[in-house]
């Protein structure tokens, strides 16, 4: 079973909801997602951790509302969840603060919005209650908004549903379009050319389905029109000597690098999901210029490995496991230090770390994962993805990203001298991952 019966919540745009406690955020995210899916109250702290909801927003599309806690939350526990709530900013395209206007804008607006224009997120200011206040009240929080704080406002009641398609019709205006037209692979696959997918299928793979990148990665291309085969690296062979043609690329997992080249005419284009990942949804140049980082780095490096997902960890595990021992055996001096974080928890303090190891990012939007790139880049850390680590540490850089590159030397893009390259002329690795 390949399909997915809904839109990954990665490829959708984030609208997260802001405000003090009781400004009506859940009333609000109801509103909008027409069914209860907040828990509504009139007692402070109602809301603890982010509530996330998939829905449809006519007519932009599939699109995640997220409730959060009240940024003026109190007492030690409302530390954690304000934490928590800021750590939404790190996935948010589209912020919604909400104010109830008689309380007006104060020191909880303007601290957010400083943090807010800080992640460039994009904000609009949504007045509540509008049912409930005087019209006077309504005109100065309006102009104050507008004038004092330059952001777009819609006045609701959430209550009662006024305003509402209003505020729609704005989110809509203000969401981020590139997160409809990005493509994965079709745009590096001549017209005509198929492309040849080998999926590599572990115990760790999820019974009964393919993994979330290659079955977005076989959507875009049957999207766009490109033919497409799908098979495991032990029947490549097979599959190749089927075709009356090469293919005119071939995508395979990183981990199995080493078995698809051996199998492969030279002259036939291969790359990776999680290279490919890494094009889609981080700062693809800024992977490369970290990758001249590897053959600096000292005795007792700490290094943190990142994984998006919270798949379960078996005796072969990738990220845990087989590039640790990869990078050990590559550098049996140094004596590496791994640290390891998955899913949505990442550390808030990055200075302890001197490399950080960042898997494709399929279950992540683009905004969270350029964010941890972001603060990765302020505290001065390069950070590698699995994929260009893998093709390096196995001496076929410079093939792996041909397809996205070019032909040139793969070292002229990420600032490498002649002294430290990481092209096919790089040292081949003694051991690989398959």
């Amino acid at each position: 079973m390949i399909a997915i019966q809904k839109t990954p919540r990665a490829t959708r745009p984030h609208i997260a909801v802001f405000g003090r406690r009781n400004v009506g955020k859940s009333t609000l995210v109801n509103a909008l997602a027409n069914q209860n899916v907040a828990v509504v109250s009139s007692v402070p702290g109602t809301t603890t951790d982010p509530v996330y909801k998939s829905m449809e927003l006519h007519p932009f599309g599939p699109v995640v509302l997220i409730d959060t806690a009240g940024i003026d939350d109190a007492g030690d526990l409302g530390e954690v969840r304000v934490n928590r709530t800021r750590r939404v900013l790190r996935r948010t395209d589209l912020a919604l603060l909400v104010v109830d206007p008689r309380q007006g804008i104060g020191e909880w607006e303007t601290d957010f919005l400083s943090e807010v224009n800080r992640d460039k997120v994009s904000v609009l200011a949504v007045i509540n209650k509008i049912d409930r206040a005087e019209r006077k009240d309504l005109r100065g929080i309006r102009r104050e908004v507008r004038n004092g704080l330059d952001l777009p406002v819609v006045r609701v009641s959430a209550e009662q549903h006024r305003g509402i398609d209003a505020l729609r019709d704005e989110i809509v205006a203000h969401l981020p379009r590139r997160a409809k037209a990005d493509t994965i692979a079709a745009d590096l696959v001549s017209e005509g050319n198929l492309c040849l997918l080998v999926t590599h299928i572990d115990e760790a793979a999820p019974q009964g389905r393919l993994i979330l990148p290659q079955v977005q990665t076989l959507r875009d291309l049957l999207d766009h029109g490109c033919p497409a085969l799908v098979t495991k690296e032990s029947e490549l062979p097979l599959a190749l000597s089927r075709l009356s043609s090469p293919p005119g690329l071939v995508i395979c997992d990183s981990q199995v690098f080493p078995r698809v080249q051996e199998c492969l005419p030279g002259d036939v284009s291969l790359t990776s999901f999680s290279i490919l990942f890494a094009r889609l949804k981080g700062d693809f140049q800024f992977y490369l210029r970290s990758l001249q980082q590897l053959e600096r780095l000292a005795p007792q490096t700490r290094i943190i490995v990142a994984e998006a997902c919270t798949h379960r960890v078996t005796h072969e595990d990738i990220g845990r496991v087989k590039i640790p021992r990869m990078l050990c055996s590559r550098y049996p001096d140094r004596a590496f230090i791994f640290d390891y974080c998955s899913g949505s928890d990442f550390p808030d303090d990055l200075d302890p770390y001197d490399l950080m190891l960042h898997c494709g990012g399929c279950m992540l939007n683009r905004t969270e994962v350029l964010s941890r790139l972001g603060e990765a880049q302020e505290a001065s850390l390069p950070v590698i993805n699995y994929g260009m680590l893998l093709a390096y540490l196995n001496g076929i850089l410079g093939r792996a990203l041909q397809p996205i590159l070019g032909k040139q030397p793969a070292y002229q893009y990420c600032g490498i001298g002649d002294d430290v390259r990481v092209g096919d002329d790089a040292r081949r690795g003694e051991d690989d991952v398959s």
